[in-house]
C-alpha cells in the first residue's frame, strides 16, 4: 500500500480547518463590493501594526512591491550601492536593479544562513575604496523564518549612514531579543505569498515603519503617487495596492496565526531530535524565536543531497532546494557582481535541502520524513 503523500505546504488542510472564518470574511467583501482598498485593508493594517508593535503599517500588492516602494521613497537609484545577502530570493536584488541602483552581494553566516556582519563591513569598505558607487542602503533578509543579526547590522548601517530595509518576507511572526520583527530597521517589508507563514490566496505584502512621513509616502507611492485626491499626482508611483479580498483572507488567518507559529516551532524541535547526528539541523539565531517558514538541513555534499531527495521522492514526500544558486551566480546578476568570492553562499547552495513544515503536519509525518532520511543516509550497520 502506497503511503499517503506528505506535502511541502498543505493549504487545503489549512482551508478546511479555517473554512468558516475565511468564508465569513470573503462574503463580507462580496456584500460591500469595495474590492480596492476596502475597509478590510485598513483593518488589516491596524491589526498587523499591533501584532508587531510598529507605529505604521501600509498594505501593498506584494512583498516585492513593498521592497521597491521602500527604496523608491528614499530616492535610491543610479550610482547607489544597495548591500544585500547573496543567498536569498531574487526579489531582494531585483528591486535595486529596477530602480537603476547596483546590488552589492554579501556572504552569509555558515550556520544561520543570515547575512554576515563582518562580510558586510568588508564589502562597504571595498565599495568606498573603489569610489564608483555611493553606499546608500542595506537590505537585511530574515531568511527561512529566523531574524538576521539586526543589532549588529543596524550599528554598521548607522556608522555608514545607510538606510536599512528589513526584508522580512519569510519571517513575519519571528522574534528577536523578545520583540517581534517589524521595528528593527528604518522600514520592514513582509510578503503574503501563499507559502509564507501568514499567506494570502494570491500576492500581497506590507511595509512597517516608525516614521509617519515614510508611511504617508508609501501610501502615495502604492497608488500612482497620488496626493490628497485620486487625480492629484505628486510623484511617480506605481499600482501597488492590496486587494480587499486578500486582506479579508489575511484577517481570517491572522486570528489563528500565533497558534500556527507555535505549531511550526514544535515541529522544528521534533525534526531537531529526529535528525540529530544524521544531518546538520538548522542553527538558531541567538535570543530569537523563528517563524519556521522553511526547515532547511545541510547534507555532507551534493551527492548526499541527491540521494536524500531521491529517497524522499520515492516515499511520496515533498522537499525543495532553497536556493540552488546564490544570486551572484544567476545570469541576471553576474554582470553586476564585482567578482568578490562569496564561498559560504556557494557552499550552502550546494548542500541545502528544505523539508516539509507547516501547521497541519503531523508528528507521524515528521517521524516518517526522518525515518526515510535515516534509511537513505545512515551508514550501514557492521
Amino acid at each position: 500500500m502506497t503511503a499517503h503523500p506528505i506535502a511541502f505546504l498543505d493549504l487545503k488542510a489549512q482551508q478546511a480547518r479555517l473554512g468558516s472564518d475565511l468564508r465569513a470574511r470573503i462574503e463580507a467583501v462580496l456584500a460591500h463590493c469595495q474590492f480596492i482598498l476596502g475597509p478590510e485593508v485598513g483593518e488589516l493594517e491596524t491589526q498587523l501594526a499591533q501584532f508587531c508593535g510598529a507605529a505604521h503599517c501600509v498594505a501593498v500588492s506584494s512583498g516585492t512591491d513593498a521592497l521597491q516602494i521602500a527604496l523608491m521613497a528614499e530616492g535610491i537609484g543610479p550610482g547607489d550601492a544597495v548591500f544585500l545577502p547573496a543567498f536569498t530570493y531574487t526579489a531582494t536584488a531585483e528591486v535595486a536593479l529596477v530602480l537603476g541602483a547596483t546590488p552589492v552581494f554579501v556572504d552569509i553566516d555558515a550556520r544561520t544562513f543570515q547575512i554576515d556582519p563582518a562580510a558586510l563591513e568588508a564589502r562597504i569598505a571595498a565599495v568606498r575604496a573603489a569610489g564608483k558607487l555611493r553606499p546608500r542602503a542595506l537590505i537585511g533578509v530574515d531568511l527561512f523564518g529566523q531574524p538576521a543579526d539586526w543589532p549588529r547590522l543596524a550599528a554598521i548601517a548607522a556608522r555608514h549612514e545607510l538606510f536599512t530595509l528589513d526584508d522580512c518576507a519569510q519571517s513575519f511572526g519571528a522574534r528577536l531579543g523578545g520583540a517581534p520583527l517589524g521595528r528593527a530597521a528604518h522600514a520592514t517589508a513582509i510578503s503574503f505569498f501563499p507559502s509564507k507563514p501568514l499567506g494570502g490566496y494570491g500576492d500581497g505584502g506590507a511595509l512597517f515603519t516608525e516614521s509617519a512621513e515614510r508611511a504617508a509616502l508609501y501610501r502615495s507611492l502604492r497608488s500612482h503617487g497620488e496626493g490628497t485626491s485620486r487625480y492629484e499626482v505628486l510623484r511617480t508611483g506605481m499600482n501597488g495596492r492590496l486587494d480587499t479580498l486578500q486582506a479579508a483572507v489575511l484577517l481570517a488567518k491572522l486570528k489563528h496565526f500565533p497558534a500556527e507559529i507555535k505549531a511550526r516551532q514544535r515541529l522544528a524541535r521534533l525534526y531537531d531530535r529526529a535528525l540529530a547526528g544524521l544531518v546538520e539541523t538548522p542553527a538558531r539565531v541567538p535570543e530569537s524565536e523563528s517563524a519556521w517558514a522553511v526547515y532547511a538541513i545541510l547534507l555532507a555534499d551534493g551527492t548526499r543531497r541527491e540521494a536524500a531527495q531521491a529517497a524522499l521522492r520515492a516515499a511520496n514526500i515533498a522537499s525543495a532546494i532553497y536556493y540552488p544558486k546564490p544570486l551572484h551566480h544567476q545570469p541576471a546578476y553576474r554582470a553586476h557582481h564585482d567578482g568578490t568570492p562569496l564561498p559560504v553562499s556557494e557552499a550552502v547552495a550546494a548542500r541545502i535541502l528544505a523539508l516539509p513544515i507547516h501547521p497541519d503536519l503531523s508528528d507521524d509525518d515528521v517521524a516518517r520524513v526522518a525515518a526515510t532520511l535515516n534509511a537513505a543516509l545512515a551508514p550501514p550497520a557492521r
